[in-house]
């Protein structure tokens, strides 16, 4: 701030007192112009007024100020920016007090915009003048109403005299320092004026030690201006300033309510409260408006409060609790209108409104609530809720800037609240979507017992695209899928799905995993074009990576390729670890045009096999290998439950957060005895027929499966019949007891059969259909040299559809 300065004269103009800061400013010393006429600095110019013009100017007005042209010691010109006030004395004397401030330099510095601007012109100013001993002088009509002290109990007297118990030591320590040192000191305070006794003002005072021609100390003179304004403004943009550090600091939609609250107190109000719609904590839109006539009260969530007691005693709700408004209060006004509420002074007096809620009424008179305002929490010209604040301890009520204040936090909170709310929205969206479209059963069948873990990374980006899946084929066998589609949120959980969709179609089509790889990467190319030619929306498909094992507990062979996805773990009965040296294959989507591989592995009964995606062996402070290590250890111990060894595997680091989906896949292989299977090679013609027929009836009846001899039969001959009729081989034939009866025919023909609706004249064409009937359902895949078909009867066989099943053909 540019330096004042100050000098005295009397009611002839003579200068009787003289400052340093005038001394820097015009170059004369205190000894130069102490004594002389204030002409001394005036130019001897027409358009300059004279002294004796300077003086009628003073007699005729208490308090003047303007600009004045006078001359510097070295003999060139300055523009001052001055005020000359009254001062007045004891038994009717008085003085002048001229201020004055170079205005180059206010211009300066205005430029820079590092100052407030001068003392000197606007707000009126406060002027006593003391002694050495710092009684008072002399004094100006104005300093009155800053503290209430008359004039004639200010004269003659030192400040701790005329206000006991006010900050008069701080001051006076001050007013010591400036005479001391001959400089100028500044002190801020804050008092109740008496014209204003319900709002705090806040004073800066300035010191200046005044000198006699020979530099000796004269007294002080205290200049005080109301900053209140000023100061205010500093302690808004102050408060302002945390609010963006403070609040939105998480998507978490009740936690920000609570950082709205915990800024408000103490900074603004001595108890506040955020309440929101029942609904905006989990993400829907709100309303517009809320409607609060039409009987029924709206519902809140209390999601934030804050008081400066401990425990908040004056709140009837705990974070999180059920809040109901009630349409009588102004809150249900605040609601429907969507305007602000400010009650300097709460109505507490019987009948008033706090009255419509006992309860508020008994909080508000218990804990002395004596000013109020309501701001409505608004995005997108939503109501999501309400804010409060409440005065109990602070004496000082609310104020229309208090209320521009706490409009401007409430307006910043809510953007806050908003995206947290969207976010919310977004996520429970996608883990819903995800839930969905995981496997909620896994069913391993006679072929694997399963067990997976699920656990979505706790970073905003919100859930992934992983995915798994235990998918069970013909002939007891199964496929085991693990994916990862690249990226989070709900459009790596919808392309998610249409992958696990496109591999459990393409597993009913009973190909090899090298196969159904290129098949499942080709698909992932056409939904990426389909993605960029929709013009409207951004590519939501990015890449995927996929392991996909097909396990024969007859063979107890298991065959496995991947398609860029980290290798699966294997750990025989002995606790032995092994990750077999699988080709990587590209990742899905990329369009690379390399085919993939596909291994076959043979694996002893109760061998456990582990998928998992990459995020169970990748961190940011570790390599992968070592994440494949700690793995290993984990599951080094086969003979565990397979959820105790689950949770080992995918137990978290301390003090170390996912950084991405951890899905693991996790199965124990089962194998069939071979007393559960029966096969038979047959030659290609008619005798065939009763030969299968005879065979199959005496395997049942070794099985104890006599009820479905009949079905059974019909089955084996319509499927032999067309592998006679379609093809020139031998023809096989293999009976699987598990838990269901299978049924399959191998032929040389590598063509698969259809399903025809025969009209009334044909002769052939009902025998699939009559499979169909009989069976809970067939199907058929290629084999090296032609092709199988099977069918899947259930052990128990269904009265109701025996009932309608015509008796088996005489051959």
């Amino acid at each position: 701030m540019p330096e004042s300065a100050v000098a005295m004269l009397d009611e002839r103009g003579t200068v009787v007192a003289w400052t340093q800061a005038a001394e820097r400013l015009l170059g004369y010393s205190a000894g130069d112009v102490v004594g002389r006429s204030a002409a001394l600095v005036l130019p001897s110019s027409g358009e300059t007024p004279t002294i004796s013009a300077l003086i009628e100017q003073c007699r005729a007005q208490n308090d003047w100020s303007g600009m004045m042209t006078v001359r510097h010691r070295d003999g060139r010109m300055l523009d001052l920016n001055h005020r000359i006030s009254t001062l007045r004395g004891q038994d009717g004397t008085f003085r002048w007090l001229v201020s004055a401030t170079d205005i180059g330099t206010l211009s300066r510095d205005a430029g820079n915009g590092s100052v407030r601007e001068s003392l000197l012109t606007h707000a009126p100013i406060g002027i006593v003048v003391r002694d050495p001993q710092l009684r008072c002088v002399w004094v100006n009509d104005t300093i009155e109403s800053h503290d209430g002290i008359s004039r004639d109990r200010r004269l003659g007297r030192r400040i701790t005299e005329s206000l006991p118990g006010f900050e008069a030591e701080a001051l006076e320590a001050v007013m010591q320092q400036a005479l001391r040192n001959g400089t100028t000191a500044v002190h801020e305070y804050r008092v109740w004026p008496t014209e204003d006794p319900r709002r705090e003002h806040a004073f800066s005072v300035s010191y200046f030690c005044l000198q006699d021609a020979d530099g000796t100390t004269l007294g002080v003179c205290c200049i005080s201006v109301d900053v209140t304004g000023n100061q205010r403004t500093r302690e808004r943009f102050a408060i302002l300033s945390q609010a963006r550090t403070r609040i939105g600091s998480t998507l978490d939609i009740m936690q920000t309510g609570q950082e709205l609250a915990d800024l408000a107190v103490p900074l603004l109000a001595d108890y506040a409260y955020v309440d929101l719609g029942e609904s905006v904590p989990f993400g829907e839109e709100p309303p517009t408006r809320i409607d609060t006539m039409s009987g029924r009260p709206p519902v809140f969530l209390r999601a934030g409060q804050a008081s400066i007691h401990p425990g908040v005693p004056e709140s009837s709700f705990a974070p999180g609790e059920t809040v109901f408004v009630p349409a009588t209060l102004p809150h249900a006004g605040v609601l429907r209108t969507g305007r602000s509420y400010l009650e300097p002074v709460l109505d507490t007096s019987p009948g008033a409104w706090i009255d419509h809620d006992p309860t508020r009424a008994q909080k508000i008179r218990e804990h002395g609530t004596h000013s109020l305002m309501i701001v409505p929490i608004i995005a997108r010209r939503a109501v999501l809720g309400i804010a409060l604040f409440l005065r109990t301890e602070d004496p000082v009520p609310f104020h229309e800037d208090d209320l521009l204040l706490a409009e401007e936090l409430v307006t910043r909170a809510a953007l806050s609240l908003d995206n947290a709310r969207q976010y919310t929205r977004e996520h429970t969206a996608a883990l819903a979507l995800q839930r969905n479209l995981l496997p909620h059963r896994l069913m391993g069948g006679a072929a694997v017992e399963a067990a997976w873990r699920y656990l979505p990374a706790d970073t905003e980006a919100g859930v992934g695209g992983d995915w798994f899946d235990v998918i069970p084929l013909s002939g007891a066998r199964v496929a085991l899928v693990v994916g990862d589609v690249v990226g989070h949120g709900i459009n790596a959980a919808a392309t998610m799905g249409r992958l696990r969709t496109a591999v459990r179609t393409l597993a009913d089509l009973e190909m090899p995993p090298d196969e159904l790889l290129a098949r499942l990467d080709g698909t992932f190319q056409r939904l990426a074009e389909a993605d960029v030619d929709a013009a409207d929306q951004a590519p939501t498909v990015v890449g995927a990576t996929c392991l996909y094992a097909v396990y024969d507990p007859i063979t107890r062979r298991c065959t496995m390729a991947r398609a860029g996805h980290p290798p699966p773990a294997i750990i025989d009965p002995q606790g032995r670890v092994t990750f077999p040296d699988l080709p990587t294959g590209s990742p899905l989507g990329i369009g690379l045009g390399v085919p993939f591989e596909a291994v076959e592995l043979e694996l002893p009964e109760g061998t456990l096999l582990a998928l998992y995606t990459d995020g169970l062996i990748e961190t940011r402070d570790h390599d992968i290998d070592v994440g494949m290590r700690r793995l290993a250890a984990a599951l080094a111990q086969p003979d565990r439950a397979l959820e105790d060894l689950c949770t080992r595997a995918t137990q978290p680091r301390p003090r170390q957060a996912p950084s991405d989906d951890v899905t693991l896949l996790l199965v124990r292989t089962r194998s069939l005895n071979p007393a559960q299977v029966a096969s038979w090679t047959l030659p290609n013609d008619r005798t065939a027929v009763r030969s299968a027929r005879h065979m199959a009836a005496r395997q049942l009846t070794e099985w104890g499966l006599e009820g479905l001899q009949d079905p059974t039969q019909l089955i084996v001959s319509e499927l032999v019949t067309n592998a006679i009729r379609h093809s020139t081989g031998p023809i096989g034939l293999r009976l699987i007891q598990h838990q269901v009866l299978t049924c399959e025919v191998f032929d040389t023909d590598a063509n698969s059969p259809r399903l025809r609706h025969a009209r009334a004249i044909d002769e052939n064409g009902r025998g699939l259909f009559l499979v169909t009937q009989l069976s809970r359902r067939w199907g058929t895949r290629p084999e090296s040299g032609g092709k199988v078909i099977w069918a899947d009867l259930d052990s128990a066989p269904s009265h109701a559809r025996a009932s309608g099943t015509p008796p088996p053909r005489k051959e």
